[in-house]
């Protein structure tokens, strides 16, 4: 059998029981490894280090993990990292449940200042959506816009229409839904009960009952079997009574085929081995699980490593249905509140009189029973304004009326026109939601066109031969490759020392870097700051320190003598980053001193802030140095984002952007490069890896900018 790759029902409720050892942990961290692996890195009084996993991808898993078990720290964390670490460093870890007996945990923080609720979704496509208290989505992995549901940033969270609980329900309802069924009984415990197939199959091995027997064979007895067997399954998992088991294959190389808070029957073919948690054997599979994940990958014969394009195409066409159909749905809704709306002043005079009724009875603390039986006597009687009431709901202050052939509810303590104006609000509201996922739509599409074209590509490729290559490998330098072009770019990218802070390569290949903050201005000058360095800052406040490198770290400092050309691209990124940039203006003055002439040391009488140095001796100013910045997209010989100064980054990018101060902010203009990044590359799967909109912003100056024409 293949592998498990995600927890069921009952192996999140088995997980579950398990964390309340952990409340009262405290957050350190949060990481994110691409775009599905969540891990939060806490610390217990009891336990010390603690490591909570959460994976919506492929692989669908939370649980805590072995520190050992853990993948190393990423580099640069995302944006949804950093917003993460702002809300949780430091909070509580307060708890976990799962919503009703979905495959969805509710994870709770508290801190002073603010709780935040993670809601991870291992079911589907996964998701994991970070909320507050009042469950207003802060930001999500994946923006959802359905007919049913919406999980986006800015709107309060929507959980999906509710299942049935097997471990939760009663007799009564049990048998309604046995005697509903067509099907066997396992297939019945499979999907009317949403017991899935391998808990389907152990319940009825339990019980006794024969898996395929027909339900309309199946009597009394064998119902009473089956409940009984789901009923002691409800009882151990409520108790967290389990007695874990992971289960590997009977072979010279063992591997995992599965884990499960208890022994299944259904598992006898397999190798158990017991563990004392649940939480431990889950960390334990899904550790052999990845490795053996690497081991096949490397493995692969010649051949076996194409690129299943038709299952990528599959995926977005079913998430183009999924849309489809949510935007119909928004359609309708609109129209629905429309036509709700429209009938309130069709009926104004019906309305306004069942109302006026409500109040002046609410007025003389008539309670709402005996106005809703009034009613009804009036219905009785032949009163056309107490024949449109469907029913009252004294705890919300609302009417039902029954307008045209369809029920509108109305607040009591409003009048008609405020009643139809927050209907007609109402299809506003569910309008803008269409439009939202009219612009998604749009982006899968694009997605499933990029994967038709590289499959056309590729199968084009292979009807010649495999390779465009001649066997003439010396003509290769020669040929300016296309990179925008190619259907399939390799990834080649490897993290620099320098990359936490800005930074630029001159034309000239020099190395200038500049601090993103007070704390890296003060490492700069006292860390990286070498003879034959330059030193160049804006005469405005607020800039980074920007150091102009003769040497690399690792090299012997020497005299460079750089050229007018690597001084202006220097003196252009200082004035860019600085407060010139921020008040929308487009030059400023900059000045250099050599290495030597900065120092921490104020004068005497003097104090440095955070961030400051102390210059002596000459400068050498740069007048009217124009701002200027440009992002771009490296191909060779690594694959990144860079920017800097235009000139510059032109040197460097197979295609690039610039950008001017301007009033729109930094992460919109990153979109907006990202976007048309994705235009620009015939491989756009290759621009997600590379230039996400946080790698752009990170070259973007602070303050507001626009894309220059």
């Amino acid at each position: 059998m293949d592998a498990k790759r995600e927890l069921s029902s009952v192996d999140l409720a088995a997980v579950v029981s398990e964390f309340g050892a952990y409340e009262g942990a405290k957050v350190d961290k949060a990481y994110l490894y691409g775009d599905d692996l969540l891990r939060l890195k806490m610390r217990d009084f009891d336990r010390g280090r603690v490591e909570l996993i959460l994976e919506v991808g492929d692989v669908k898993r939370a649980h805590v993990a072995d520190p050992e078990h853990v993948p190393d720290a990423p580099g640069r964390p995302p944006n949804f990292a950093m917003m993460l670490r702002n809300r949780l460093s430091g909070a509580d870890f307060a708890g976990v449940e799962q919503f009703e007996f979905d495959r969805i945990l509710e994870f709770r923080f508290e801190r002073e200042d603010q709780d935040t609720i993670i809601v991870v979704e291992l079911f589907g496509q996964g998701n994991v959506a970070v909320c507050d208290e009042t469950y207003e989505v802060v930001d999500c992995l994946d923006t959802v816009r359905l007919k049913s549901r919406t999980v986006a940033p800015g709107s309060t969270y929507e959980f999906p229409d509710s299942r049935i609980n097997p471990l939760a329900i009663e007799w009564e309802p049990f048998v309604a839904k046995m005697n509903d069924s067509d099907t066997d009984v396992v297939r019945t415990l499979a999907t009317q009960l949403n017991l899935g197939g391998l808990w389907a199959e152990e319940i009825c091995s339990r019980a006794g009952v024969e898996k395929a027997k027909d339900i309309a064979d199946a009597d009394e007895e064998d119902y009473r079997r089956v409940f009984d067997a789901l009923d002691r399954l409800r009882e151990d998992v409520a108790s967290a009574d389990v007695d874990p088991r992971l289960y590997r294959t009977d072979e010279d190389e063992p591997r995992v085929v599965d884990v499960t808070p208890f022994p299944l029957e259904e598992r006898d073919e397999y190798v158990p081995e017991a563990f004392d948690t649940f939480n431990a054997a889950v960390d334990q599979y899904f550790y052999e699980f990845d490795r053996s994940q690497d081991d096949a990958g490397s493995d692969e014969a010649p051949g076996d490593d194409s690129p299943d394009f038709d299952e990528e195409i599959a995926k977005y066409e079913r998430i183009i249905e999924q849309q489809e159909g949510a935007i119909e749905g928004f359609e309708q809704d609109a129209e629905a509140y429309r036509e709700r709306a429209e009938s309130l002043y069709a009926n104004y005079g019906l309305v306004d009189d069942v109302l006026g009724t409500i109040r002046a009875a609410r007025e003389d603390d008539v309670p709402w029973d005996d106005i809703e039986a009034k009613f009804r006597e009036g219905a009785e009687q032949g009163i056309d304004a107490a024949e449109a009431v469907v029913g009252l709901d004294g705890s919300e202050g609302t009417v039902t009326l029954s307008l045209d052939g369809r029920d509108v509810t109305v607040q009591v303590r409003e009048g008609v026109e405020h009643n139809a104006d927050r209907l007609y609000q109402e299809a506003k509201r569910v309008e803008g939601k269409k439009e939202g996922a009219l612009a998604a739509i749009e982006d899968t599409r694009e997605d499933l066109e990029d994967a038709k074209a590289r499959k056309r590509e590729y199968e084009r490729r292979q009807a010649e031969g495999g390779d465009d290559d001649d066997g003439d490998g010396d003509d290769d330098e020669d040929v300016d490759h296309d990179w925008l072009a190619d259907p399939s770019i390799p990834v080649r990218q490897q993290e620099q020392w320098y990359e936490r802070f800005r930074w630029f390569h001159t034309t000239d290949g020099y190395l200038v870097i500049g601090g993103r903050s007070a704390d890296q201005n003060e490492e700069l000058v006292k860390k990286y700051v070498e003879r034959g360095d330059k030193v160049l800052h804006s005469q405005a406040h607020g800039g980074p320190v920007t150091v102009l490198k003769a040497t690399d770290p690792s090299e012997s400092a020497k005299d460079v003598d750089f050229s007018d050309e690597t001084l202006e691209q220097a003196a252009q990124f200082a004035v860019t980053y600085s407060s010139v940039w921020k008040d929308g203006v487009y030059a400023g003055d900059v000045y250099m001193v050599d290495s030597d002439q900065v120092s921490k040391t104020p004068e005497s009488g003097e104090y440095l802030e955070k961030g400051g140095f102390a210059v002596r001796g000459d400068r050498t100013y740069f007048r009217d140095t124009p701002v200027g910045c440009a992002v771009g997209i490296q191909c060779e010989p690594s694959t990144r984002v860079v920017g800097g100064p235009p000139a510059a980054t032109a040197e460097r990018t197979e295609t690039m952007m610039e950008v001017e101060p301007g009033k729109f902010a930094q992460g919109d203009v990153a979109k907006r490069v990202y976007r048309e990044f994705r235009e620009r590359f015939a491989d756009t799967s290759f621009v997600r890896k590379v230039a996400s909109p946080d790698r752009i912003q990170h070259f973007l100056p602070p303050g507001g900018s626009r894309i220059k024409d």
